[in-house]
């Protein structure tokens, strides 16, 4: 009988402790401060687990100064314009001339770089989400 016992406990800690089917962590709802602290880039959702798919960063750019060309793969992107003036220029000629209070889109597999064509500073939101086929 005690090794019934022994044998039954054994069972139920190594259920206990044994890995469950995999559980992805849900995304938890949270407040972020947009303050950059005077850098040029600042990270605001940094994509799984944080989030289900979304990344998202605040950039500020000087008079002149542009992001760099680069793509957005597999992901849709939206800028939300805080402040300033700036162009994005999309490879193969398209320009949109945007600024503060406007919202810019850009879809998946696009080519682009952001510039700032105003005076002063140009600061944006980017949030980009993967994108369903």
């Amino acid at each position: 009988m005690k090794k019934i016992v022994i044998f039954a406990l054994m069972i139920a800690w190594i259920a206990a402790t044994a890995a469950l089917p995999s559980q992805e962590a849900k995304p938890a709802p949270k407040v972020i401060r947009l303050d950059s602290g005077g850098r040029e880039y600042l990270r605001v959702l940094g994509g799984p687990p944080e989030t289900s798919t979304m990344h998202a960063g605040l950039v500020t750019l000087a008079p002149g100064k542009s992001v760099g060309r680069h793509s957005t793969k597999k992901y849709e992107e939206v800028l939300v314009v805080l402040e300033g003036h700036g162009r994005m220029e999309i490879v193969g000629g398209l320009v949109l001339q945007f600024a503060k209070g406007e919202v810019l889109y850009c879809p998946p597999m696009t080519e682009h770089d952001v510039t700032n064509t105003g005076a002063g500073n140009l600061s944006y939101l980017y949030i980009v989400a993967e994108a369903k086929p």
